[in-house]
């Protein structure tokens, strides 16, 4: 049985796609920094839905994309993964995928060292992918050492690419 998605990388990826260019109660196309045409929750037209430069969709519609955007990208992932990995590594290819595209994800050295069971050089792969049209990005740097430390199943629950801190422990006296 293929794996799903857990809520955790739902909200990573819902917190680094944005739904953006709301025009009134619709959500409109626009031009992302990789020059593809985008709407809603980072949904193009390399899969599911199509749509044009005028479109308008609802919440509702952007919501409904991004979940089936995120099925089809969990299968893809879940095929080309061909070593067993925690629900938390999943996830952080799975938004890897989103991002940069599955073709990508197939030919990168991450997945390699991910299915040659070596998930601490996987989570190094990471942060070599923060470039858009040869720029480096500060979104993509941050989304990048998001996903790392998902992928290590360390805590970063609001998405700055940095570690949480450590809860402070009492100590018995």
């Amino acid at each position: 049985m293929p794996k799903k998605l857990s809520p955790a990388a739902f909200a990573l990826i819902k917190s680094f796609e944005g739904c953006h260019k709301k025009d009134g109660a619709m959500f409109k196309p626009y031009v992302c920094p990789g020059g593809v045409l985008t709407i809603g929750w980072g949904h193009t037209n390399h899969h599911g839905r199509q749509f044009d430069k005028n479109a308008r969709w609802t919440q509702q519609q952007c919501n409904a994309a991004l979940e089936e955007d995120l099925q089809g990208f969990a299968a893809q992932v879940d095929s080309i993964v061909k070593v067993p990995v925690k629900q938390h590594q999943f996830d952080a290819l799975v938004s890897f995928a989103y991002n940069v595209g599955i073709g990508n994800l197939k030919s990168s050295t991450l997945l390699k060292k991910v299915n040659a069971g070596n998930p601490e050089g996987a989570a190094l792969e990471f942060h070599k992918w923060k470039y858009s049209q040869g720029k480096v990005l500060p979104g993509l740097v941050r989304r990048r050492a998001a996903e790392a430390l998902l992928f290590q199943g360390i805590p970063d629950l609001d998405f700055d690419g940095k570690p949480d801190p450590m809860p402070q422990t009492v100590g018995i006296r």
